[in-house]
């Protein structure tokens, strides 16, 4: 078997390319320009020489269209396109473009190569918006509240209406957050964490925070990418809410962070009203019932297990 990870540099990218090897397939991994990029992950995942990187631009249909017909996979994973909800309204009209029409052009070529391939979209929990006390599921109506999520939401039903109208093998994982050591410090969990051992080691300084009354299902991102290869390595395409089943928020996680460390949060972290953003969601929370009976899939780690591996990963 052989997998095209679009996006393989990233956290998940990377964490899928070593479940993926160890299953025994042969993974390309693609960015715009393979020759420059660093591909930090891989490497530190120790698997980069085991991943064949090319270049393909992932909004060119030509580029992706070579790329497929040059090496065949059997599945393609889109994991590629801007990553971060803040970011996204700063940069409306290239998230959209990333994310959504990024997912058009992959589903336009596998629909005009020969071969079958399986396709799996990274969704998003953002395309709910805030569920308030009520677990969202595969069903439950989407009201996305930033750039990013209506860009996910859209690739969302681009993938649905693909699998109806051209018998494509496609599925997408509607994942909620879930966090490793390879987070960027962009991400406010990796800012976290990194903050508070600094804190630790003798840094002088305060962490600045926004809403920290948000709250979450966060996750172990290596458990999740196993949920991906399972959606394309059943009889029949769906699409999956992955999940803890667990939310806590944002001060749950900032206080156990730092109390790793032996700290009291309140006494470094102050919050900053400038970096709320301008629509945000209060409460996510996730049934992950369907992918636990449908693909017997569970996570493993929870939310005080991604807290100490991300600050033990930070110790060592």
């Amino acid at each position: 078997m052989k997998a095209l990870i679009c996006g393989v540099g990233g956290q998940d990218g990377a964490y899928l390319a070593r479940f993926l090897l160890e299953k025994g397939y042969d993974v390309v991994g693609t960015s715009r320009d393979s020759m420059v990029a660093s591909f930090g992950n891989l490497r530190t995942l120790g698997i980069l020489d085991q991943v064949e990187t090319v270049s393909m631009a992932i909004n060119d249909f030509r580029s992706v269209l070579y790329t497929f017909k040059r090496h065949a996979p059997d599945e393609v994973y889109n994991l590629a396109g801007q990553s971060s909800v803040g970011l996204s309204f700063d940069q409306p009209v290239e998230t959209m473009d990333s994310i959504a029409g990024a997912t058009l052009t992959l589903l336009e070529a596998i629909r005009f190569v020969d071969k079958p391939i399986r396709f799996y979209n990274a969704g998003s929990s953002e395309c709910f918006g805030d569920t308030g006390a009520t677990p969202a599921c595969e069903t439950t109506t989407f009201c996305p509240r930033s750039p990013y999520a209506v860009a996910k939401a859209s690739a969302h039903w681009l993938v649905h209406n693909y699998r109806e109208a051209y018998n494509i093998f496609a599925c997408t994982g509607i994942l909620f957050n879930h966090e490793s050591p390879l987070r960027l410090n962009r991400f406010v969990t990796q800012k976290i964490i990194q903050a508070a051992a600094r804190i630790a080691q003798g840094c002088q300084e305060k962490l600045e925070l926004g809403n920290v009354a948000i709250k979450r299902d966060w996750g172990w991102a290596p458990d999740y990418v196993e949920a991906m290869w399972r959606m394309l390595n059943t009889d029949v395409a769906d699409d999956y809410v992955i999940a803890t089943g667990r939310t806590v928020s944002l001060e749950y996680f900032t206080e156990k962070a730092f109390a790793y460390f032996g700290l009291d949060w309140k006494d470094y972290v102050e919050v900053d009203p400038s970096l709320f953003r301008p629509a945000d969601i209060m409460e996510g929370r996730a049934n992950p019932e369907k992918a636990r009976k449908i693909l017997g899939w569970c996570h493993a780690v929870d939310v005080d297990g991604v807290i100490a591996n991300m600050c033990g990963a930070v110790r060592s």
